[in-house]
């Protein structure tokens, strides 16, 4: 079971730190976020991953070797201005059947085992983890007359739900396979043929798209493992442990 992560792209919206280091390089804590999502894998027995760089391509390379021996690491460029859908394309012959999916910025306790049952369960080629959408604003609380009863800061909206990436697909998935970008046109369809089925995940998940979230998740992990991390653990044969990886990575 590899674990495809797309790792190409410019992170425009965290500028300027990435004039310098690619987003997946930009540290969480004192690691790149890119370490965290390769854990959150790792640590529930899935560490076979392919790297599909573009970006800076030879500085995720670089990392890739600071990674744990008993981790297999494939870093490919896919091109720097390549689309994430033709980055998935690109690298479709090294992966297996099913695999996973995800980004390079997204942090998550999401249950790696109980999506892929879930993923087998239903009839389609592809699942997307949705999370309820967090709101950039606090909400007032009001009655009927519209007086302010409370406020809720940056409530999330259980109502919106939002892709959050990790997804589990089938390789039958490139037969039907329409467009470039992944969000924009290869997910609509895919959810148009009746192919995409959502696995609603509704613990932690944050995106890393600015340097404010960057400090945000810092601060999560200042005292220990962030939030995103699913405790006990489970290593590469599939055993329970206690405790995370909390392997060593190089400084960036």
């Amino acid at each position: 079971m590899r674990t495809l992560i797309l790792c190409g792209g410019k992170g425009v919206r965290a500028a300027p730190r990435t004039l310098e280091v690619p987003k997946p390089l930009l540290e969480v804590g004192d690691r790149p976020v890119l370490a965290h999502v390769m854990e959150i894998y790792a640590d529930q027995g899935f560490a076979d991953f392919v790297l599909a760089a573009g970006y800076k391509a030879e500085l995720i390379r670089q990392f890739s070797r600071g990674l744990p021996d008993t981790w297999r690491v494939d870093v490919v460029d896919t091109g720097e201005e390549t689309e994430t859908g033709d980055r998935v394309m690109r690298v479709r012959e090294q992966l297996g059947d099913p695999f996973f999916l995800t980004y390079a910025d997204g942090l998550g306790n999401v249950a790696l085992h109980d999506q892929l049952a879930f993923h087998r369960s239903h009839r389609g080629m592809a699942t997307v983890t949705a999370v309820p959408l967090p709101s950039p604003y606090g909400t007032f609380d009001l009655d009927k007359s519209g007086r302010v009863q409370g406020f809720r800061e940056k409530p999330k909206l259980d109502d919106h739900l939002i892709n959050a990436g990790f997804f589990v697909m089938d390789a039958q998935v490139f037969d039907v396979w329409e467009g470039a970008d992944l969000e924009r046109e290869v997910l609509p369809a895919l959810a148009d043929a009746g192919e995409l089925y959502a696995f609603e995940h509704r613990g932690f998940w944050k995106s890393m798209d600015t340097q404010k979230d960057a400090n945000e998740l810092t601060a999560l992990c200042a005292d220990g493992p962030g939030p995103w991390v699913r405790t006990p653990a489970i290593d590469g044969a599939g055993t329970p442990t206690t405790e995370p990886s909390g392997a060593a990575y190089p400084a960036t």
